[in-house]
């Protein structure tokens, strides 16, 4: 039987001890497993309820990292959450292996194999799982039992003291229960996870440790596609107003003419069609954070009033004698150059100064060196899930055909693309019970975005000219010319929006509402 040295628990106890942080204790946990057991991959899992998140791995690609595994899904995972010990699976199990395809010493599914996982408990809670295996079969029989369950407290100890520190250093005690659930409920159902470790990244949720729990307002600024509203609901959930609500404004999607009532509210008769009272987003926020997207879209008189009610913490309802006083975090959020929007008199400088009390600037994906191929594995699970797909993998000459494009539509262009490559492999591979993403699935990926045969239409022919016989309406003819422009510019870019939107001088998501707004398609043909 092959049993654990006291020397090598010795020095796992100084190890662990010894770590400076999480990240630490999670690698040199499992530095100290492959010394003990000889073995192909271990990986640490967290448990969140019916969610596996890995958070530390050796011998699996580096993509599993992005991957969160439904545990109902995976048979393996469900029988050792369903366990109080260690579970040795038979050589010949016929329970499909999630880690299929992701060992990196191997392509393709796993044959006959060893495969063993350890339930970490702490005081009858499950906190997660350790899993390790070998590529060679029956290779875990011989190993005591006594020597999986010290790992097994090691690797629980580990986890716990991880869980405590983050508790500890995010508790906040709040009242507000009803709100706090529904908030919860919402983070969860719209995903709330920032994911990436690059330095960049790192960086940045620095920044949100450190500001998340004052009161200042925050400036987000970065590109389209970046993650600007993530990082607000993170910023959300990190600060002392976690239980409170988070309001979301599309500031560009207000009408100019509601824009006071949709933020402070109106009360009954104050203006035709308000037949009832109406809290705006100052009061529904009140106690929480109100997410100002897309902030340097507002007009001047607009910033005037936002600017009023965040220097005296007052707002004053539509057709309302009385003000009422308010407990707001603003967070903004801009795809602007606001210090050149103040310069060209288009955005208030005293707003801004503001608004950028603590500005945080969210990288390009093009900046964040590594965080391509875990998110992709977040992307690749996000959208097997979606798409009712058994098995959904992605190649590791994929992934490096990824890696070499400069994503100018940032992480939602990746997404996009992880979305279309999945259709493509599940077209090519039709009846498979494993999809597989290839290089192929994934298009011609360029300087300007991806390459696809498209043609632009739009529902009606276009005129060059004015008709200078005839009566002419400035409006109709000032459409006519922004949609023959915006249509011969999308035509020189082939279909792509961000391209487009650079080459006039606007933001992409201005584009697409202008576009929308004059019925301007694009038609992509079929592949």
């Amino acid at each position: 039987m092959k049993q654990i040295s006291s020397t090598a628990i010795i020095e796992l106890a100084i190890d662990l001890a010894s770590s400076l942080n999480s990240k630490d204790r999670f690698d040199r946990l499992l530095d100290t497993v492959r010394k003990t057991i000889t073995c192909d991959a271990v990986a640490l899992l967290s448990y969140h309820g019916d969610v596996l998140k890995p958070i530390a791995l050796q011998g699996l690609s580096r993509d599993t990292l992005g991957r969160r595994f439904y545990i109902a899904e995976h048979p393996r995972f469900l029988a050792l959450c369903q366990s109080k010990s260690p579970i040795r699976f038979a050589a010949d199990s016929p329970l499909p292996d999630p880690y299929d395809g992701l060992l990196i010493d191997r392509a393709g599914d796993l044959p006959v194999h060893s495969c063993m996982g350890l339930p970490l408990y702490y005081d009858d809670n499950l906190l997660g799982l350790l899993t390790i295996d070998s590529l060679t079969p029956h290779d875990f029989e011989d190993i005591e039992v006594r020597t999986l369950e010290v790992i097994s407290a090691m690797a629980a100890a580990t986890l716990n003291t991880a869980f405590l520190l983050e508790q500890l250093e995010s508790r906040a005690d709040h009242s507000q229960l009803v709100v706090a659930e529904l908030t919860e409920e919402a983070w969860k159902r719209d995903g709330g996870e920032l994911i990436g470790d690059s330095p960049i990244m790192s960086q940045l949720k620095q920044e949100l440790d450190i500001v998340a729990s004052s009161d200042f307002n925050i400036l987000i600024y970065g590109d389209t596609g970046v993650g600007k509203e993530l990082v607000a609901r993170t910023l959300h959930q990190k600060s002392l107003r976690q239980h409170g609500p988070m309001v979301y404004v599309n500031c560009a999607a207000l009408p100019e003419n509601l824009i006071e009532s949709e933020l402070f509210g109106h009360v009954k008769g104050a203006f035709t069609g308000a037949d009832r009272n109406r809290a705006g987003k100052f009061s529904l926020a009140d106690g929480g954070t109100l997410f100002l997207d897309e902030i340097g879209e507002l007009p001047l008189v607009a910033q005037s009033k936002i600017l009023r009610a965040i220097q005296s913490n007052e707002i004053q309802p539509v057709g309302q004698d009385n003000v009422e006083e308010v407990n707001v975090r603003i967070v903004a959020a801009t795809n602007r150059d606001l210090k050149k929007e103040v310069a060209e008199g288009r955005f208030r400088a005293d707003l801004y100064h503001r608004l950028s009390v603590y500005p945080i600037r969210v990288p390009g994906l093009y900046e964040r060196v590594g965080d391509v191929q875990l998110l992709a594995g977040y992307f690749v699970e996000q959208t097997r899930r979606k798409l009712g797909i058994t098995q959904l993998k992605i190649t590791e000459q994929a992934i490096v055909h990824l890696t070499q494009y400069d994503w100018p539509g940032n992480v939602r262009e990746l997404e996009h693309v992880i979305s279309r490559a999945t259709l493509k492999a599940r077209a090519r591979q039709r009846g498979k019970a494993i999809i597989v993403i290839e290089p192929v699935d994934c298009g011609s990926l360029n300087a300007v975005g991806v390459e696809l045969p498209i043609e632009l239409i739009t529902e009606h022919s276009l005129s060059s000219t004015a008709n200078d016989s005839v009566n002419l309406s400035l409006k109709a003819e000032t459409e006519n010319f922004q949609k023959q422009l915006i249509s011969r510019v999308l035509k020189n870019e082939e279909g792509n929006w961000a391209a487009a939107a650079r080459r006039l001088s606007t933001d992409r998501a201005n584009l697409n509402r202008i576009a929308k707004r004059l019925h301007i398609k694009v038609v992509k043909s079929v592949v």
